[in-house]
């Protein structure tokens, strides 16, 4: 009898409180919204009755809370929090943009948007997947065989 596989659903954070308009990557104090909790509770239905063996999260507060939730649902499982889930590194992370694009026109951030096709900015994107793939595997190895992680990024 064939065993069945391990799956690994990965999934976003819900909607940020975020009135300013930060962007706010890695920055800590920006967590949900009214409806990102309201999309957390309806994620937690999604995942009732789902026979989940592993949940990893990244640190920031917005990604806990969006698990929250669903974790109530396993209270035998631990979260897991894995800094390789979460947000890019960003040159931009606290400035706000706004309508005009204030935030690009910095003369202090001009070096970081000089080529667009060649991200400046911030992380890398082969680092990105590279650390993220890395988290993926680990969460599936903790998942065991035939199990289902859930990591909230």
């Amino acid at each position: 009898m064939q065993q069945r596989p391990t799956v690994v659903h990965l999934m976003r954070h819900g909607q940020v409180h975020n009135p300013e308009g930060v962007l706010y990557g890695r920055l800590p104090g920006f967590g949900l919204s009214e409806l990102g909790h309201e999309m957390a509770a309806r994620l937690a239905e999604y995942w009732d009755g789902t026979p989940l063996t592993h949940l990893r999260c990244s640190p920031l507060q917005r990604a806990r809370e969006t698990l929250a939730p669903t974790a109530e649902l396993f209270p035998q499982l631990d979260v897991v929090i894995d800094e390789r889930v979460t947000e890019a590194a960003n040159a931009f992370e606290g400035k706000v943009f706004g309508a005009d694009n204030k935030a690009l026109r910095d003369v202090r951030m001009i070096r970081h948007v000089l080529n667009p096709l060649r991200p400046s900015w911030g992380e890398p994107y082969r680092e990105i997947v590279a650390r993220m793939r890395a988290a993926m595997g680990d969460a599936a190895a903790a998942a065991g065989p035939g199990g289902q992680a859930l990591v909230v990024s």
